[in-house]
């Protein structure tokens, strides 16, 4: 889909990009002084020892450029975190990569590993920002359904038909932005043999790998049998400590493709900001009951959000994983045929509360079209905000 410029002189590539349509409704929240529950980013600041690390990182000798592909002592502080979290061994030195956030990390890799014409699958629906990183890729996406009716989750046959020998990779994002998919064990076992079977790689995005409920256990297909050689892993900082201004996030992967990864890395942004990385390597040493108290909380935040869109009349389910959720509105339609973006601009306006139109997130835009995405990375006070907002639709 092309979306035209003003200037003849720009680059035809530049027209194949839309406008991030989640940036879009917060500066619409700005500009009405609505509760934004659109762009995924928390109220408060992350833990006082991490933010006193960068700080003290500022006043030694990191004020300059760290080695390309990430600081030592934070690639040490992921591997160390790698092997308790994810009982994965890695190498810190010819294993990890790390970027200027996951955005970059997932822009980096694709740069990497695909020739134009080659295939990737993604499941929709998806992360926005997948399709302009195969455009400038020069990759062809497939996309399989996660379907609604059966909990977000894929249908293994519809699956299988979409790997062919064009296929270079698959991008699984878990727990998933927007869909709140946990994968399970099995899910991932069989989504990583297909990729075994068809020589492809598994790009796996487990940017909200701690922030999972009732029970869930995140499961990284990295340590998988037989997976560790087609992963290239994805996660960072900016969900789990509640920085996501710092960009910082990093990749792991098999030597001869981190290798690869670098060189696309280092010509992208040369590297993260080195202080930042040292307060990340301290974020990575905090007890590891900051982790069970990270995911309770964000389930308090769940139950309220959630029960507050149904009392408003949204048809809302509960999220397996990250922090968002998908709510219909069809029963709140101002007027009839209104769709999901004249619905979210007529929110923001007219109700004062900001989530982004779903049909963002999908190839068909119709899949979407009676659906918009709110987050719940947000202080109570705030979602008291947006609650007292809704309960004017009640």
């Amino acid at each position: 889909m092309s979306h035209a410029l003003a200037d003849p002189r720009l680059s035809q590539r530049a027209g194949l990009f839309p406008e991030s349509v989640i940036r879009e409704m917060t500066r619409h929240a700005l500009a009405h002084d609505a509760v934004n529950l659109a762009q995924g980013f928390p109220d408060w600041n992350p833990p006082a020892e991490v933010v006193a690390a960068a700080k003290e990182a500022l006043d030694g000798p990191f004020n300059q450029y760290a080695i390309t592909w990430g600081a030592p002592a934070l690639r040490k502080a992921i591997a160390e975190k790698m092997r308790w979290f994810n009982g994965v061994e890695v190498d810190p030195d010819q294993e990890i990569v790390v970027t200027c956030g996951a955005t970059e990390a997932m822009m980096a890799i694709m740069l990497a590993i695909v020739n134009p014409g080659d295939e990737v699958i993604v499941f929709e629906p998806f992360y926005e920002n997948y399709g302009p990183d195969a455009t400038l890729s020069g990759a062809s996406l497939r996309f399989v359904p996660l379907h609604p009716s059966r909990g977000f989750r894929f249908d293994p046959e519809e699956l299988k038909a979409a790997f062919s020998a064009k296929t270079k990779a698959i991008i699984v994002n878990t727990p998933a932005n927007p869909a709140g998919t946990v994968f399970t064990r099995e899910e991932l076992q069989l989504i990583g043999d297909l990729c075994r079977q068809h020589k492809a790689f598994l790009v796996t995005d487990e940017i909200y790998e701690h922030i999972l409920y009732d029970g869930r256990k995140h499961v990284a297909p990295i340590g998988l049998p037989g997976l560790r050689e087609h992963v290239i892993m994805v996660s960072g900082a900016s969900k789990t400590y509640s920085m996501t201004g710092w960009r910082v996030a990093w990749v792991v992967a098999p030597p001869a493709v981190t290798a690869a990864i670098r060189r696309t890395h280092d010509f992208l942004t040369v590297g993260a900001p080195h202080p930042l990385q040292m307060g990340v390597a301290r974020a990575l040493a905090l007890p590891r009951g900051y982790y069970d108290k990270l995911a309770s909380e964000y389930q308090a935040k769940r139950e309220f959000l959630v029960g507050t869109l149904q009392k408003a009349g949204f048809r809302a389910s509960r999220p397996e994983g990250a922090y968002y959720v998908m709510a219909d509105f069809s029963a709140l339609r101002p007027r009839a045929g209104m769709d999901d973006r004249e619905f979210a601009l007529w929110l923001v306006k007219d109700v004062g509360l900001a989530g982004v139109p779903a049909s963002s997130f999908f190839s068909r835009k119709e899949l979407g079209r009676d659906h918009v995405r709110f987050h719940f990375a947000k202080s109570m006070p705030t979602l008291e905000a947006a609650a007292a907002r809704l309960a004017k639709l009640a």
